[in-house]
């Protein structure tokens, strides 16, 4: 039996692995404090490590120590209050926790919270637990050169790092054992009748047929020895091949409503909305792209930082952004090569007229190529009018087709988790 033990280092010079170990004791600690911190962050924050505390009482181990022994009974001088059995309460500020609230004290002593950083890394690893895009599939063969290496067998040629050792030593010796083997045989023969010849007594003895035995012999030891040790053709190399794979392809529209109805502080919820998705699909989807639309009276493709800085406003005309969504997915992203996704975040005030136009273009248009859309609608009052036009569109496509409202910047992550959890969504192999 094997044992690996990693003792690779961190910052503080403690072992990786106890560091693992802790952070899964006290998960249910850190993902509390990474939730709070989410809804807590700003736009341009949200990526970076997080300051974790977790109460004293909870950091305690059980300790074994010896006592002594048998039961005892004992007298304390002084004691007026208490019986046998009786449980003592804590001093009243004691200030467990300090966390620096309750009335002030002349007595009783407490520890502060237990406080630990944890990288950003570690920090998106428990944001994004647990999340994944649904209904994903793995479509046709990618047009790009993707290909995994695999292991082929063996080959005379190759580079000196795919030399493989045991099995070039392997031919050499087969091919030593094939080519003497006529040899070895026949001295096999001799060496057993000059032990014959030189066990007679000696009047017995035909010297001569010894002679001629130990010269034969010498001539088949020296035949064997000049078969060479390795020859050039016993040489094998790994065979490496380039195996082309089914690609796992997505992209992700991100549409914004960026009209006058839209306050900045609702673009700023929208904005940490796309934050959250954006981060989420460059840390678990290697092959996925993101389409950046904004849209008022017209709808613009615009790049990443358009997209979360651009100042632009105007009149609200919301199928604008789906007319040019149709026309990007028609140009660059075939349904059958791509995963096709979007998430359109809007306050939900659309031109009247607007907002029926809208849902026949997701229902007859979108909708049969893509695999996921998300609406939501950032408002902390009544639904409007693109809401309630959707609605006819969620009843019918079911989990396809998913409507949120957010209300407040403490709903975002929550709704997000919500949106893309494995445990809601099915995910395709």
């Amino acid at each position: 039996m094997s044992y690996i033990i990693d003792r690779r280092l961190n910052g503080k010079n403690k072992s990786m692995v106890n560091r693992q170990r802790f952070l899964r004791r006290y998960k249910k600690h850190i993902k509390k404090a990474v939730t709070e911190a989410v809804n807590k962050r700003s736009i341009t924050d949200m990526e970076r490590g997080e300051k974790i505390s977790i109460p004293t009482k909870d950091t305690s181990e059980p300790t074994f120590s010896h006592g002594d022994g048998g039961v005892r009974e004992r007298v304390l001088p002084g004691n007026k209050e208490f019986h046998a059995g009786d449980k003592v309460l804590r001093p009243k500020g004691s200030g467990q926790g300090g966390s620096g609230e309750g009335q002030a004290s002349n007595q009783g002593e407490g520890l502060d919270d237990f406080s630990f950083y944890i990288s950003k890394d570690e920090f998106l690893d428990y944001v994004f637990e647990d999340l994944a895009l649904p209904n994903m599939v793995k479509k046709t063969l990618s047009q790009h050169d993707e290909v995994e290496y695999r292991r082929a067998g063996f080959t005379n040629t190759g580079t000196a790092n795919n030399l493989a050792i045991v099995k070039s030593m392997r031919a050499a010796q087969a091919r030593r054992i094939a080519l003497s083997a006529s040899s070895r045989r026949k001295l096999k023969v001799a060496v057993t009748e000059l032990d014959e010849e030189q066990d007679k007594d000696v009047d017995l003895r035909n010297n001569k047929r010894i002679e001629e035995l130990i010269l034969k012999i010498e001539k088949l030891e020296g035949k064997i020895k000049k078969i060479p040790f390795i020859d050039t053709f016993d040489i094998k190399y790994r065979n490496i091949i380039k195996e082309p794979v089914p690609s796992t392809k997505a992209v992700m529209f991100c549409i914004m409503d960026v009209s006058g109805s839209m306050t900045q502080q609702i673009k700023d919820m929208a904005k940490r909305f796309y934050i959250l998705l954006y981060l989420f699909l460059q840390r678990s989807y290697e092959k996925t792209e993101v389409v950046f639309i904004r849209h008022h009276t017209s709808a613009k493709e615009v790049t990443e930082e358009e997209f979360f800085y651009s100042r632009e406003t105007g009149g609200t005309i919301v199928s604008s952004a789906l007319e040019l969504m149709t026309q990007v997915i028609e140009d660059r992203y075939s349904p059958g090569e791509w995963n096709i996704y979007a998430a359109q975040a809007s306050d939900g005030d659309n031109w009247d007229d607007d907002s029926p136009q809208c849902a026949q273009i997701l229902s007859q248009r979108i909708m049969p190529l893509l695999q996921y859309f998300a609406y939501i609608e950032i408002t902390p009052n009544a639904h409007q009018a693109l809401w309630h036009a959707y609605e006819d569109i969620q009843s019918e496509l079911g989990e396809r087709f998913a409507m949120e409202q957010i209300c407040s910047s403490d709903d975002i992550f929550p709704i997000f988790r919500d949106l893309f959890s494995r445990k809601n969504l099915k995910e395709a192999v």
